[in-house]
């Protein structure tokens, strides 16, 4: 028995021995399993008082499903389709639009009655939450007494909701027309012929269910690499490159429930859990990345480009 097993069978009795939590607190659990890692994992250079926000960081990863109220229509809707990206969906070239505007009138002129809804915009928006970010980490190092302060506290917050779609990114379903069974947008033409579920629960029962019940934010933490690698002045191409190498694990995503399952109740299937642990774990060193770079990149002297 490996050891991931032997984890495993030590700590699910102990889990079902836990009732639920609260369904907004990925699932809330990864999200902070993530974000607790990608705090963990932080190079010791960065300046002090972000590390020392490291549960406020965590807090702020599963924010935006908070935001989540359709009686607040002009709210949700806002972001409602900045959690994901329907790769299957986006015409070729469409992703090296300069911005979401341009991204949404190639989709328009590609013939999708929808885009926003068809596609999604989770590249633009964590790539916008980045920008920000370096923006923001720029002016602290210029500033002095409480405007810092102030400074500090916008970076916390602008750091923390960007966890939040950097780790949805990792997450399969974030990336594919296959979002919550298979061929869950009805794209015509698109067949099943693997047997995959088409069951509209598959989303929430893996990362909401079966990671709160079976999955250790520790063995999630160790599954960080412990280098830190940068993309400072490359960003948007990693990014991109990081959601393109999510969307190559959506078969095998569906592969693993149907050979294997994620069942919340049952005994845990290792292969399964590892396979939550090894994402998780990928939204944690991108997060770390990009946190890690952003505090690189605004060491530049370069101007921002005029608005």
């Amino acid at each position: 028995m490996t050891s991931l097993a032997l984890l495993v069978c030590a700590t699910v009795s102990l889990s079902l021995a836990h009732p639920a939590p609260d369904p907004l607190v990925w699932g809330a659990d990864g999200h902070r399993m993530a974000a607790r890692a990608a705090v963990d994992a932080l190079p010791g250079e960065i300046p002090a008082f972000f590390t020392r926000a490291g549960d406020r960081l965590v807090y702020l990863n599963p924010e935006p499903d908070r935001w989540r109220s359709p009686p607040l229509r002009e709210m949700d809707q806002a972001w409602s389709y900045d959690h994901y990206i329907d790769l299957e969906n986006v015409p070729p070239g469409a992703l090296d639009a300069p911005d979401r505007f341009v991204f949404l009138r190639e989709l328009y002129d590609a013939g999708l009655a929808k885009p926003e809804r068809d596609a999604g915009f989770l590249p633009f928006r964590i790539v916008e939450l980045y920008q920000r970010l370096v923006t923001e980490w720029r002016m602290w190092r210029v500033a002095s007494g409480p405007e810092r302060v102030w400074i500090e506290q916008r970076i916390v917050n602008d750091a923390g909701i960007l966890g939040h779609y950097v780790t949805d990114a990792s997450q399969p379903h974030h990336t594919t027309i296959h979002f919550n069974g298979w061929n869950a947008g009805r794209k015509p033409g698109v067949t099943n012929p693997n047997g995959y579920t088409e069951s509209n629960d598959f989303h929430g029962r893996f990362e909401a269910d079966f990671v709160r019940r079976h999955v250790d934010p520790e063995w999630v933490g160790r599954a960080v690499p412990p280098s830190t690698h940068s993309v400072a002045g490359t960003a948007r191409a990693g990014v991109i490159a990081y959601i393109m190498e999510s969307h190559t694990h959506v078969e095998e995503l569906y592969r693993l429930e149907r050979d294997h399952g994620f069942d919340p109740e049952g005994p845990a299937d290792e292969a399964a859990v590892r396979f939550a642990v090894d994402r998780l774990a990928a939204g944690g060193a991108m997060l770390r990345t990009l946190w890690w770079s952003a505090w690189l990149e605004s060491a530049s002297e370069a101007e921002a480009q005029g608005r």
